[in-house]
């Protein structure tokens, strides 16, 4: 899997808690590894948001992505709370 990173994503991330920073770091890792992880909330999104997907951080933070052929690339395009997000 290659990781792409968004450079909303990078903006977004830079402004997050140092310990939202360290969780999300965590959080990715464990999605390189398994991004069915039914730890990671892993869902498809709807609406003006389709064709893209999200995981969860915690429980009001959230990763919006978008997989390409079966997550052999995925672009992290926005990370934040879920207001912020969506």
């Amino acid at each position: 899997m290659q990781i792409k990173f968004h450079k909303k994503f990078a903006k977004a991330f830079k402004k997050l808690s140092p310990d939202l920073k360290k969780k999300t770091i965590e959080v990715i890792e464990v999605f390189t590894n398994n991004p069915k992880d039914k730890l990671l909330r892993n869902h498809t999104l709807k609406g003006k948001m389709k064709g893209k997907r999200a995981f969860s951080v915690t429980g009001d933070c959230r990763v919006i992505f978008e997989e390409i052929d079966g997550y052999v690339v995925v672009i992290m395009l926005d990370v934040g709370s879920h207001n912020q997000v969506y």
